[in-house]
C-alpha cells in the first residue's frame, strides 16, 4: 500500500516533487453568431502582449485569424495566429478590469480531466475536481499545469508528516506540465519522435540539494525526473539562485541518470514518452528495461492494478 512508503525510505532521503498547481484551463465561450467555442489555455505568451495565450480551440477550423469569441461580462478572445494543426491558436484576450486570464480561468474554467474520466459538468462535480485533481502540496500561486503531476496525488498531509518524522526531506520544483506529455509516439524509431517542451523553475534551495545531498534523491513522478535531468545536463555546478529553463529532453534507453536515485510513478499509456523514461530508469545502462517494464505491466494487468491519472503507483529503488 502507498501508506507503507515510509518503511522503504531512509532518514536523509529527499523527495523531489513538482509543486505546480493545475489550472482550470478549459473555458466555454461563444462566437458572435451564437456557436459554442471551447478554449483550452495551454501557456501564456507574454512576449506577444499581456493576456496573450496559446490555446486549443474547438471548432478550430471555424475560427480563422481575426475571429472572435466571448464570455459575457468576463472576456473576449481574438485569434491572432494559427498553428499548422488548425486547432492551436494564439489568442489575445480582453478581460473585464484587465483581470489576468489565469484568474478568469480559476473562477470559470473546468479542470482538464483526461477524456476517460466522465463528468456531467455540474457545479458540485467541478468543485470536487478542483480539489482532487491537485496534489496536497500544490502551490496555488503557480497554476501553470494543464494536467496534474499524478504520482503526487497519492500523498496525504498525514503521510508527509510521517515521512518528515522519519527524517525524509522534501524539495520542490515547478514544471509547467503541458498536453504534449500525453502525445503518443507515432514514429517507428524512438529517436525520431519530436518531444514537446515545457517550462520549469528550480528554486535555489532545491538546486543546492540536487548538487550536495548525502541521501537518495527520490523523484515523485516523471515530470520531476525530466526537470532534474534537463537542469543537470546544463548545470553541473550549483549556483545560489533560482534557475528557469525549458525542458526539451527526451529520455529513453539507455540513459545515464545524473540526479535521480529512485522514482515514484504511475502506470502510463501505451506508446507514451513516459514509458520510455520509466524503462530507461529500470536499466539505465542498457535496453533491458524495456523487457522488464513489459513484465511489470503484465503483472499489473493480471492483478488488476488501476492505470493512468487516478491509478496505482510503483516505487523503483
Amino acid at each position: 500500500m502507498f501508506s507503507d512508503l515510509p518503511q522503504y525510505l531512509n532518514s536523509g532521503d529527499i523527495l523531489f516533487r513538482n509543486s505546480a498547481a493545475v489550472l482550470p484551463a478549459r473555458l466555454h465561450a461563444q462566437r458572435p453568431t451564437g456557436g459554442a467555442v471551447e478554449c483550452f489555455l495551454l501557456r501564456p505568451e507574454p512576449a506577444r502582449g499581456e493576456n496573450c495565450w496559446w490555446c486549443l480551440l474547438r471548432p478550430g477550423k471555424k475560427l480563422p485569424v481575426g475571429a472572435t469569441f466571448f464570455r459575457t461580462d468576463h472576456f473576449t478572445g481574438e485569434v491572432v495566429e494559427k498553428a499548422e494543426d488548425g486547432s492551436t491558436a494564439l489568442i489575445r484576450f480582453s478581460t473585464s478590469g484587465d483581470q489576468p486570464m489565469a484568474e478568469i480561468a480559476a473562477q470559470l474554467g473546468d479542470i482538464p480531466l483526461p477524456p476517460y474520466i466522465a463528468r456531467r459538468g455540474t457545479a458540485e462535480e467541478r468543485a470536487k475536481d478542483v480539489e482532487r485533481y491537485q496534489t496536497v502540496y500544490a502551490d496555488t500561486a503557480k497554476r501553470v499545469a494543464v494536467a496534474a503531476p499524478t504520482a503526487g496525488l497519492h500523498f496525504t498531509p498525514e503521510l508527509l508528516t510521517r515521512l518528515a518524522e522519519g527524517g525524509v526531506q522534501t524539495a520542490d520544483i515547478t514544471l509547467h506540465v503541458g498536453l504534449g506529455t500525453f502525445k503518443p509516439i507515432t514514429a517507428e524509431v524512438i529517436s525520431e519522435h519530436v518531444i514537446h517542451r515545457e517550462l520549469y523553475e528550480i528554486p535555489a534551495p532545491t538546486r543546492a540539494r540536487l548538487h550536495a545531498t548525502t541521501g537518495r534523491r527520490i523523484a515523485v513522478g516523471t515530470t520531476t525526473v525530466r526537470t532534474i535531468e534537463d537542469y543537470l545536463s546544463q548545470n553541473p555546478v550549483a549556483v545560489d539562485e533560482a534557475f528557469f529553463g525549458e525542458a526539451g529532453l527526451f529520455i529513453y534507453p539507455p540513459y545515464p541518470f545524473r540526479g535521480v536515485d529512485a522514482l515514484i510513478t504511475n502506470f502510463h499509456q501505451p506508446r507514451s514518452t513516459l514509458l520510455c523514461l520509466v524503462s530507461a530508469f529500470l536499466a539505465p545502462n542498457s535496453t533491458d528495461g524495456v523487457e522488464w517494464l513489459r513484465q511489470i505491466y503484465a503483472e499489473a494487468v493480471e492483478h488488476q492494478y488501476r492505470f493512468f491519472s487516478y491509478g496505482d503507483a510503483m516505487l523503483i529503488l
